[in-house]
């Protein structure tokens, strides 16, 4: 696993599909090339199943394209949900005041080892024993020191 791994929450991936907002899909897309280009993109099947439900529901992205990009990012490696990681995710809820599903992706990006999680639903800048949540719409990644390859 690369250094520097990225874990890419839901929104992130919509945003990469929605064209009711241009500014924030540029962005996204920025991210996500630079973490395909660069191998540091992480994510979680919660994630995925998020991303294609919400996809098609709410941004109006057809099944066949979203089914497409969960098959293409499913190469991300998603991490299992586990017991052990439930009760990390119980951890998170108690310690941080985080939802159940917040808490998951956080325990998620833990247990594949990520520095950053890239997320504009957590506080940006705070840092969760070694995963910094970063706000992909306010932040570069080349703020980051990340680069493509």
């Amino acid at each position: 696993m690369p250094a520097d791994s990225v874990f890419v929450d839901t929104n992130v991936l919509l945003y990469a599909f929605d064209a009711r907002a241009p500014i924030k899909r540029a962005l996204a897309r920025e991210w996500v090339a630079l973490l395909w280009e660069s191998g540091r993109g992480r994510l979680s099947w919660q994630v995925l199943h998020e991303f294609y439900a919400n996809a098609v529901r709410k941004t109006g992205v057809p099944p066949e394209p979203a089914r497409e990009a969960v098959t293409a990012f499913s190469r991300w490696r998603p991490v299992d949900v586990t017991f052990g990681l439930i009760e990390r995710a119980w951890y998170w809820m108690d310690t941080a005041q985080l939802s159940y599903w917040d808490s998951l992706i956080l325990g998620s990006a833990e247990r594949l080892g990520c520095r950053w999680l890239l997320s504009e639903d957590f506080q940006s800048g705070r840092d969760y024993e070694g995963v910094t949540a970063v706000n992909p719409f306010k932040t570069l990644p080349s703020e980051l020191g990340l680069s493509r390859r």
